[in-house]
């Protein structure tokens, strides 16, 4: 699927690997789907990945609230900067660790609705337009949102799909 440019391609691109996530998930057994991946990745299994997905999500959902407050958000986090991102992520990975699958799956789809929702209530310009947000910095809204939904989606099922590939060797 190409890249987004519009409100409409975006809905479609997230709704559409959000629910190739979920349907992989939902093929598999459960004793699998709860099984750590081969040594190598640091999201060792299916919860891992709903969970990194959740908190990325409050993420963006943050980064809003404050940015169109007219204020600077802390991106990635706070303490953090891009090129720290193992580290924020071995954070969020540790975070989750007594987070059971099914309680990963169900914050995942929840603030998936959220930020689906954030989505819908901005215009095709407001999403796509550089440098409309200065808390956006160069990029566009929509670009923000595409690396943390449709991009980082297909991420999760490549992810899966090559652990998968192994363990049923």
């Amino acid at each position: 699927m190409p890249r987004p440019k519009s409100k409409s391609e975006l809905l479609e691109a997230s709704q559409a690997n959000y629910q190739k996530l979920l349907d992989l998930v939902d093929s598999l057994p459960i004793s699998l789907a709860k099984t750590d991946f081969p040594p190598g990745t640091m999201n060792r299994n299916v919860r891992d990945i709903f969970a990194h997905l959740h908190h990325w999500h409050l993420m963006i959902l943050g980064w809003y609230k404050v940015g169109m407050k007219g204020e600077k958000p802390a991106m990635p986090a706070e303490g953090y900067t891009w090129k720290a991102l193992p580290d924020l992520n071995r954070k969020i990975w540790e975070k989750y660790q007594d987070t059971d699958l099914e309680t990963a799956r169900e914050l995942y789809q929840a603030t998936h609705q959220q930020v689906h929702a954030l989505i819908e209530s901005h215009t095709d310009e407001e999403l796509f337009e550089k440098k409309r947000y200065k808390w956006t910095g160069s990029t566009s809204l929509g670009a923000c949102l595409i690396s943390n939904t449709s991009s980082h989606y297909d991420w999760g099922i490549k992810l899966i799909r090559k652990a998968m590939k192994v363990l049923q060797a």
